[in-house]
């Protein structure tokens, strides 16, 4: 549309686009926060990413098509700014400790204390207290192993698709998360389950 000809005109169209825009933050705020804290566990940092989500959709609201419901489509711009906050984060270098695997003499410590969890813990992600664990457990880990802890089992990401995020081999990915669940596993034990037998 040429503003310049029909300035009452546009003037209408930029009115009905904020009224549009502001009846979405309204609706889908509390939506898309639950998820960007569900990814994060962080509450700055699961706000400062719904508002980027508002931000990069209220640029691109001109182009929406209703191809698809709008809170599909904001989701699928958390999901790509999620992704760019990760790859961003995991690009930083920080010194992963391995100190928690490996003992003075760089062996690999003998943990022969894992213990079977029976049938009888099929559902505990139903119970608050073990959420609550699990979410310290995962903080606990160091930030590029939670990261791909997260992409991988919340976000349910392929690790095809990690690796190329990440712009790590699939070899470290995959060490990575098995000494991440190894870590987890432990702590879980430590901190839950010998607490709750």
């Amino acid at each position: 549309m040429n503003c310049a000809k029909n300035a009452l005109l546009c003037k209408k169209s930029r009115l009905l686009f904020m009224s549009e825009f502001e009846k979405w933050v309204d609706l889908y705020t509390n939506e898309l926060y639950k998820r960007a804290f569900y990814l994060f566990s962080n509450k700055e940092d699961a706000e400062d990413l719904v508002q980027e989500v508002f931000v990069a959709a209220y640029a691109q609201l001109p182009k929406f098509r209703n191809e698809s419901s709008p809170l599909t489509w904001l989701n699928s711009i958390l999901r790509n700014k999620a992704a760019e906050f990760y790859r961003k984060k995991y690009e930083t270098e920080t010194k992963i400790r391995l100190d928690h695997f490996f003992n003075q003499d760089k062996f690999w410590k003998q943990t022969n204390n894992i213990e079977s969890w029976t049938d009888d813990e099929k559902n505990l992600l139903d119970e608050e207290s073990f959420r609550e664990y699990l979410i310290k457990c995962l903080n606990e880990l160091p930030e590029k192993w939670n990261i791909l802890v997260k992409l991988t089992y919340l976000e349910q990401k392929k690790s095809s698709e990690i690796c190329q995020e990440t712009n790590i081999t699939a070899t470290n990915y995959w060490k990575i998360l098995q000494r991440s669940r190894l870590q987890l596993r432990e702590c879980l034990e430590t901190n839950w389950f010998k607490q709750n037998a």
